[in-house]
């Protein structure tokens, strides 16, 4: 009785040609399977941070835009300010005075009240302290190497 491999030369080198690939062809082949994977994941940050980017950009438009009118309408009640005091009785040179001494001593509060904040920040010490202590781990792992002959031990035969 004849089978398969019998009856379709070549097959069964075939089939033990392609179960028997090299460690070199296995190693070549996840490297190629690895490459490509990350050139993907490469592509799709390129166009998740564009979107982003993009989205950014325009909410940094709005936010300039807002800024602008917001500036436009403080110069605006500013002038009204000027003129309701004018309209209160004082001169206008006196009037529009007393409105930039209020917004002089109003800037002075808040630059006291940035400088004190200022004077609370400094360096970022958890992440120093956690540097330190990330040396130090290292540091001890490199004198347990030396002290075991400079060769690390893989498993518990020393392979």
């Amino acid at each position: 009785m004849a089978t398969q491999h019998d009856t379709v030369p070549g097959s069964q080198s075939r089939a033990s040609a392609s179960d028997e690939r090299s460690l070199g062809q296995l190693v070549a082949d996840a490297s190629r399977d690895l490459s490509t994977l990350l050139r993907g994941e490469i592509e799709l940050a390129k166009v998740e941070l564009k979107e982003s980017a993009t989205a950014a950009g325009k909410g940094a438009g709005m936010f300039g835009g807002a800024a602008f009118l917001g500036y436009v309408a403080f110069l605006m009640l500013s002038i009204a300010a000027g003129y309701g005091l004018v309209a209160a009785g004082l001169h206008p040179a006196i009037a529009f005075v007393v409105v930039g001494v209020v917004y002089l001593i109003i800037a002075g509060i808040l630059a006291l009240i940035g400088k004190r904040n200022m004077k609370k920040a400094g360096p970022p010490e958890r992440t120093k302290r956690s540097i330190d202590e990330t040396k130090t781990m290292v540091q001890q792992l490199g004198h347990h190497d030396q002290n075991a002959g400079g060769r690390p031990q893989l498993g518990p035969s020393g392979r």
